[in-house]
């Protein structure tokens, strides 16, 4: 009898096992930390195994349109998620914005740079500023658009050094190769190596929103969408605050 228990507890693994589904998310970088660990709990809770793929909102997009494999796409901004939408990339019904972010100004911990506001970046001393590609990368393109409506643009362009993500561009500012950078409020936050000059004004912050939504093509389509719906849920809000980000019901 108490082989036959055991025997029955090893078939209801293998189904477990066997049900299990593999969801391949792409996810802009400023996300990685907070989706790291909302993946890591919610693969002890289910059972399904959640391949977190980060880079830049644009080039994800630019993947998906040409037919890399994922289920999940979650954008940090809504210009990249809409081109997927009229393609018919995405399914619509699922499409969702619930994160929004900040934009600051970083420089190295022990600099003796003072900026107190963007137009300092005008300042001879400030001989380069690390930006995500303000034509292609979303928190470029939000830096540009903060600094195009304060009129600064002209003044620090030439000083500009793009990279390939927000957290590239942190980096670029950790390692010292620039003497400022700006990026997300929630990638400072998480380096011990920068520290934040100044924050832009909530007046001044461009529109930033991290839209969702399962790829039309996703193989796991049932599964997809209950991991999306576990991104919307109280708990995983949770997470992305502990990060940050601001979250909206």
């Amino acid at each position: 009898m108490h082989f036959t228990w055991w025997a029955m507890g090893l078939v209801g693994c293998a189904t477990t096992m066997l049900n299990a589904a593999t969801i391949n998310v792409l996810a802009a970088a400023s996300l990685t930390d907070s989706l790291k660990e909302i993946a890591a709990a919610y693969e002890k809770q289910t059972g399904d195994k959640i391949v977190l793929n980060f880079g830049a909102s644009s080039f994800l997009a630019r993947q998906i349109q040409e037919g890399a494999p994922a289920e999940v796409f979650f954008s940090a901004d809504e210009a990249r998620m809409d081109g997927l939408e009229k393609k018919g990339l995405v399914v619509k019904a699922t499409r969702k914005s619930r994160l929004s972010n900040s934009l600051v100004i970083v420089v190295t911990a022990d600099s003796t740079v003072t900026i107190k506001s963007a137009r300092d970046l005008a300042s001879p001393r400030v001989k380069r500023i690390a930006l995500a590609d303000p034509k292609t990368v979303p928190a470029g393109i939000y830096a540009r658009e903060y600094l195009e409506k304060a009129k600064l643009w002209t003044s620090v362009e030439s000083k500009i050094v793009p990279t390939d993500n927000v957290r590239a561009a942190l980096a670029a500012v950790e390692s010292g190769n620039v003497e400022a950078g700006m990026v997300y409020k929630t990638d400072a936050a998480l380096s011990k190596k920068v520290k934040i000059a100044c924050e832009v004004p909530a007046s001044g912050n461009p529109a930033i929103s991290y839209p969702m939504a399962v790829l039309k093509e996703a193989k796991e389509l049932e599964a997809a969408k209950r991991f999306l719906k576990h991104l919307d849920s109280e708990e995983a809000g949770r997470v992305f605050k502990k990060f940050g980000f601001i979250v909206r019901n």
